[in-house]
C-alpha cells in the first residue's frame, strides 16, 4: 500500500510489540533501518546478526501503512537482562569498560535502551524519526516495568533527547561521547532517569507522554513545524502476561568478560 492521505496529512500507524512475536515485522523494521544507514554511508551494518529479533527483552515500534505491507520507521526499546547486551554495551565496550558498570547499577532496578531510531525518506520532515517515536518509546517504557533508559545520540538528536527528559552522563567516554559508528561521527551516552514521572522532560513532551500512557490505542492528528500527520496509535504491548522483568534482572551480566560483545551490530537513537 502506498503512503495514504486525509486531507492532505499522511496516514500511518505506529505500533508496538515483543520482536519475538512478530518476526515478519522485524525482518521489515531492519530491511527499511539498512536501507538508510546504507544511505548516509554507513555500511557495516549489512553484517550486522540481528540477534535482537531473537531477544526476549527487545520490544519494537513500528511505523507502517495501516494494512502492514509497509514500512515507514521505528525504534526499539531493550530491556537488560536479556538474551544479548545492551546495544549501548556493545558499540562502546571496547572503547570503556565503564559503560559495564554503569548499566549494571541501573539494570538492577529495571533499565533499558531506545536504539534503532529511523524513519524512509517518504515520510522524512513530519516527526517520526524525531518526537513522535521517541515520545512513543518512553510512553510503553513503564508497561515493560523499566525505570531507566538509555540512548547512544548522535549530535543532531542531542537537544531533542533532552526535551523529552534524557541526560548526558559524562561518567564514560570522553565526557560521554564515543566516535561511533565510525571516526568522523560522534555518539552521546544519554540516560533518562525519571521514566515513571518523567521530571525532566519538558512540558509539552511530558504532557504528550502521559496522555500516550493514558490513552495508548488512539488516532491524533500530530504537528511539528506546522506540517501535519495523522497517526494511528496502538501503543498496548500484546502478550505482556508473559512477560516477567523481574526474571530478567536475575539474567544480568555485567563485566567485559561475561559479556560478548560484537561489533557488527549498529545501533544509534
Amino acid at each position: 500500500m502506498a503512503l495514504l492521505f486525509n486531507e492532505g496529512r499522511p496516514v500511518v500507524r505506529l505500533r508496538a510489540f515483543r520482536a519475538i512475536d512478530d518476526p515478519k515485522t522485524c525482518e521489515r523494521f531492519i530491511e527499511g533501518h539498512a536501507h538508510v544507514l546504507t544511505a548516509i554511508g554507513v555500511k557495516k551494518v549489512t553484517s550486522s546478526k540481528n540477534d535482537w529479533m531473537y531477544n526476549p527483552a527487545s520490544f519494537v515500534l513500528i511505523v507502517e501503512s495501516l494494512d502492514g505491507e509497509k514500512v515507514y520507521g521505528g525504534v526499539r526499546i531493550h530491556a537488560a537482562g536479556g538474551s544479548e547486551p545492551l546495544p549501548i554495551e556493545q558499540a562502546t565496550g571496547a572503547m570503556d569498560a565503564r559503560i559495564y558498570d554503569l548499566v549494571y547499577d541501573y539494570a538492577l532496578h529495571g533499565t533499558g535502551e531506545g536504539c534503532g531510531l529511523w524513519n524512509s525518506r517518504e515520510i522524512a520532515g513530519y516527526g517520526i524519526g524525531s518526537i513522535f517515536l521517541t515520545r512513543a518509546g518512553a510512553a510503553i517504557s513503564t508497561q515493560i516495568g523499566i525505570k531507566s533508559l538509555f540512548a547512544l545520540c548522535a549530535p543532531y538528536t542531542v537537544k531533542l533527547a533532552e526535551s523529552v527528559g534524557y541526560r548526558i552522563d559524562t561518567s564514560v567516554g570522553n565526557n560521554g561521547t564515543f566516535y561511533y559508528p565510525k571516526l568522523d561521527l560522534l555518539a552521546t551516552v544519554m540516560i533518562m532517569r525519571n521514566l515513571d514521572t518523567l521530571t525532566e522532560a519538558d512540558q509539552e513532551n511530558r504532557a504528550a507522554i502521559f496522555s500516550l500512557r493514558n490513552n495508548s490505542n488512539i488516532v491524533r492528528i500530530e504537528t511539528l513545524r506546522n506540517k501535519e500527520i495523522e497517526i494511528h496509535y496502538q501503543i498496548d504491548i500484546p502478550h505482556l502476561d508473559r512477560w516477567d522483568l523481574d526474571e530478567v534482572i536475575k539474567n544480568l551480566q555485567h563485566t567485559s568478560a561475561d559479556l560478548k560483545v560484537d561489533h557488527r551490530n549498529l545501533n544509534i537513537l
